[in-house]
């Protein structure tokens, strides 16, 4: 507990030192964004009024996150954010647009584009803040990757005899990485940790009961906490919501698996190839309804298909704030169900036959009064 604590103090003192670039034609919209990063405490700031002096200004003084408008003259927010694409920046800073443009189509262009986040004016000042703080997270976290990364082949190349250190490090760096990218995506979606855990825990337990080697399974237990990352790229209205999502809703909730695979990638590591494979499939169906890509059956890899057996049976008993949390018979019934049209059958049974350990796990992380 108390290095989860030293972590996230580490992380609120480091992001303040990210530096913030701000795309707005108009100089009264610069300045009261502006004002708002200053509130948060963000003093790394750069103001650009005109567009096209953008990927310059990154090429030299490089940048954390870019808070950019789309409705600009010469050159418009899309043209922007494909002129900083086109860069093929391997480490290119996250893009977070800010606009007042309402349409879903604005929306669906600039995350397709490759935008990370898209929030419309006027802006909550506390829900920009938020959103700024997400991005630089997961920012201060690739960083923190791509830095181990390059320490490890200055050492593989200086003292080999050092590398079964070295990789223990990178292990331990790399969980790190894995415990910040869970709370940024804790945060978004107002649950506690004890979903992850209990739903990595259970998860192991149906690996294991599967025939998963004891490597993997400690992989599967540090990776499938990375299911739902993507969610950091939902805007709040939607994922916040309470109610049923409209359609147009539903499609960009559908959109966390590939953004969640998106962050994950960029590493070949075994764990980080497991987490972002459990992003992209979690929400497969074994009959092939599911999404992203309406993969069915064995095509989907276990892991995913593990994941998605163990989040759901953990999602259905926990209580939300909007609704009652299931009871574990009522849960089992609906799994049943579900074999061979949402779930694996096979991992079905295998569910049934280890359900004492299961629920034992549930009620040894059971959420606090």
């Amino acid at each position: 507990m108390d290095s989860a604590v030293n972590d996230q103090s580490l992380i609120n003192e480091d992001i303040k030192a990210g530096h913030i670039i701000v795309v707005d034609d108009e100089a009264a919209n610069l300045k009261l964004v502006e004002r708002v990063l200053e509130v948060g405490h963000y003093n790394r700031v750069s103001l650009i009024e005109d567009p096209t002096t953008v990927v310059e200004a990154y090429k030299q003084s490089g940048a954390d996150l870019f808070l950019i408008d789309l409705n600009m003259p010469v050159m418009d927010g899309f043209e922007l954010i494909e002129a900083l694409m086109a860069l093929e920046d391997e480490f290119l800073p996250p893009i977070l647009v800010l606009t007042a443009q309402q349409a879903q189509e604005y929306r669906q262009r600039a995350l397709d584009l490759g935008a990370r986040d898209f929030i419309t004016k006027p802006f909550v000042v506390n829900e920009l803040l938020a959103r700024v703080r997400n991005q630089l997270e997961i920012r201060q976290a690739q960083s923190l990757l791509r830095d181990q990364n390059k320490r490890l082949e200055e050492i593989v190349q200086e003292r080999t005899r050092e590398l079964l250190d070295a990789h223990k490090q990178l292990h331990e760096s790399r969980l790190q990485v894995v415990r910040r990218l869970g709370r940024a995506a804790e945060y978004r979606d107002n649950e506690t940790g004890l979903h992850i855990i209990r739903m990595s825990y259970i998860s192991v337990i149906l690996g294991r009961a599967a025939g998963m080697s004891e490597e993997d399974l400690d992989l599967l237990l540090n990776a499938s906490p990375m299911h739902d990352i993507g969610k950091i790229g939902v805007p709040d209205h939607i994922l916040l919501k309470p109610g049923k999502f409209e359609p147009e809703e539903w499609e960009i909730m559908k959109t966390h698996a590939k953004i969640g695979a998106d962050i994950l990638s960029g590493d070949d590591s075994p764990m980080m190839n497991m987490a972002r494979e459990i992003a992209l499939t979690h929400h497969e169906k074994w009959d092939g309804s599911g999404y992203p890509s309406g993969l069915i059956g064995e095509a989907i890899p276990l892991v995913g298909r593990i994941s998605a057996l163990a989040d759901v049976f953990d999602a259905l008993t926990s209580e939300r704030p909007y609704k009652k949390a299931w009871t574990v018979d009522d849960a089992v019934a609906l799994i049943k169900e579900g074999a061979g049209a949402h779930f694996d059958p096979g991992l079905v049974a295998l569910f049934m036959e280890n359900l004492d350990s299961i629920v034992e796990i549930k009620e040894k992380y059971v959420e606090p009064e």
